[in-house]
C-alpha cells in the first residue's frame, strides 16, 4: 500500500504521484533525460549531496564509489554494479514500492553507478517482480545492460557478500568479507552493492544536483527516504518524509506504549522517548516504523520476531546456529508469565557471546533487539515474572512470515 494525498510530508521524489506505476515516456517526462556526466565530476557532486545509503547501513555514498573505482583502478578488473532489491526484512515494504511504482528511476541509478565506476556489467537482484523489471528494462536503451535476478526469500539473502555470492552463481549465504566485496565480489571483481532506494536518490543527484538534494532533511542529514509505517488495525504504508521531521507526525503515539524502529535488526523504544524523536538515518535501519499499542504485549512481539530471526540463521558459523536459537527459547521463556527461573540472565550472557563472531552482521542485528527489549519491556518482564501480563489483546502486531 503506497503513500496517500493524505500522507504526503513533503513533494514527492522518488514514488510515482498518484500511486500509478510509471512507463518509461511518464518517466522521462517527469524527470527528464538522464545525464552522463564525467565520472570525477559527478562523484564530487555526491560527495557534496551528503548522499548515505538507504539499505540500513547509512554509509556514505561517495565513499563507496571511490573504494570500488579505487580497486577496480589497482586490480585491472572491471568492477560490477549491483541494485540489490531483495527487501528480505518481513516488516519493510518500501523497495517493493519503488520498484513497482519507479523502476525507471531505480535503472536510472544503475546506469549512473555504473557510469561513476566504470562497471560493465550490472544487476537488479529482487524476491519478487522480477517479470514486470525486466520488461521495464527490456525497453530502454541503456550503456550498460541490467540483468534481473531472482533471489530466494530468506532474511539474509539481501546481505552484501551473501548478494553477490548468488549473483555469481553460488549460494545466497553470507560470508566472512575478507575480503569485502568492493574489492572482490561478484565473479570475484570488485562489486558496488547499493540498495534500490539509495540508487533512486543517486539518479536524482545527478539530474538535480548536490543543492537540490540538500533542500529536503537537515545540513547534518540531508535528503529524505522511504519508510513503512505500521499501525494496528491498517495495512503498512509506505511514505516519504525528511530527515529531521518529528517521529510523531509519522506515527499515531497516543494509546501506544513503544516504538519498533529500523526493523527486526532495529530497536524498541518507549512511545514518550519517541515522540521527541526526529527521522534519523542513525536509527531507522530499514526504514520501518512500528507503534505497539498498550494493550500489546512487547515481550511477546520479540519472542516471535526472534524466533523467526533464529530460523532465518545460514546456519554457518556457531554464534547463529548455536547461540540464536537458545536467545529465541529463552525469550519465549520470558514472554510466557510465570517463573522465569535463569532465562534473563541467560538472554544477557548469550547476547554478549554472539556479538561480533558472526560471518555477518545477523546476530548484532538481533541482539540490539534484544537488547532494548529488556530495556523497554522491563515493567512487562518483571509483571511476567510475577504471573502476570498487562496485555488485554493477544492479536499480533508484527508480521512473521513462517505464522501466515
Amino acid at each position: 500500500m503506497t503513500a496517500t494525498h493524505a500522507d504526503l510530508y513533503m513533494p514527492p521524489r522518488l514514488l510515482a504521484p498518484g500511486g500509478t506505476p510509471a512507463d518509461l515516456p511518464t518517466h522521462e517526462q517527469r524527470y527528464g533525460p538522464l545525464p552522463y556526466g564525467d565520472p570525477a565530476a559527478l562523484l564530487r557532486e555526491v560527495t557534496a549531496s551528503g548522499l548515505t545509503g538507504r539499505g540500513g547501513a547509512a554509509f556514505p555514498v561517495h565513499r563507496k564509489l571511490a573504494a570500488v573505482t579505487e580497486a577496480a583502478r589497482r586490480t585491472g578488473r572491471a568492477p560490477v554494479v549491483v541494485a540489490n532489491g531483495a527487501e528480505g526484512e518481513p516488516a519493510s515494504r518500501k523497495d517493493r514500492t519503488l520498484l513497482a511504482l519507479s523502476p525507471h528511476l531505480v535503472l536510472d541509478g544503475v546506469q549512473v553507478a555504473a557510469r561513476a565506476v566504470g562497471a560493465e556489467e550490472a544487476y537488479l537482484a529482487v524476491e519478487e517482480g522480477a517479470s514486470y523489471l525486466e520488461a521495464a528494462a527490456a525497453h530502454r536503451a541503456d550503456p550498460v545492460a541490467v540483468t534481473v535476478v531472482r533471489l530466494p526469500r530468506r532474511f539474509l539473502s539481501g546481505q552484501a557478500s551473501a548478494l553477490a555470492r548468488f549473483v555469481g552463481g553460488g549460494a545466497a549465504l553470507p560470508g566472512y568479507q575478507n575480503p569485502p566485496v568492493r574489492e572482490e565480489g561478484v565473479h570475484r571483481a570488485p562489486t558496488l552493492v547499493q540498495n534500490v532506494e539509495t540508487l533512486a536518490h543517486l539518479a536524482l543527484v545527478a539530474r538535480y544536483g548536490a543543492q537540490w538534494f540538500r533542500s529536503a532533511g537537515t545540513a547534518a542529514q540531508p535528503g529524505s527516504a522511504l519508510c513503512t509505517v505500521h499501525v494496528p488495525g491498517h495495512g503498512p504504508r509506505v511514505v516519504e518524509a525528511p530527515f529531521g521531521m518529528p517521529l510523531d507526525r509519522l506515527l499515531p503515539l497516543d494509546g501506544m506504549s513503544a516504538v519498533l524502529l529500523g526493523g527486526y535488526h532495529g530497536t524498541w523504544i518507549p512511545a514518550a522517548q519517541a515522540a521527541g524523536l526526529p527521522l534519523d538515518a542513525s536509527t531507522m535501519g530499514a526504514g520501518v516504523l512500528a507503534a505497539l499499542p498498550a494493550s500489546r504485549c512487547g515481550v511477546a512481539e520479540t519472542a516471535r520476531v526472534l524466533r523467526y530471526l533464529a530460523l532465518q540463521s545460514a546456519g554457518q558459523c556457531g554464534p547463529c546456529l548455536n547461540g540464536l536459537p537458545r536467545i529465541a527459547a529463552a525469550f519465549r521463556t520470558l514472554a510466557a508469565p510465570g517463573p522465569q527461573g535463569g532465562a534473563r540472565t541467560d538472554v544477557a550472557r548469550w547476547a554478549g557471546l554472539v556479538e561480533g563472531r558472526g560471518a555477518c552482521h545477523h546476530p548484532d542485528g538481533t541482539v540490539r533487539l534484544v537488547r532494548s527489549a529488556m530495556t523497554t519491556f522491563a515493567a512487562e518482564l518483571d509483571a511476567h515474572a510475577r504471573g502476570l501480563c498487562t496485555a488485554t489483546d493477544r492479536t499480533p502486531v508484527l508480521p512473521v512470515p513462517q505464522e501466515a
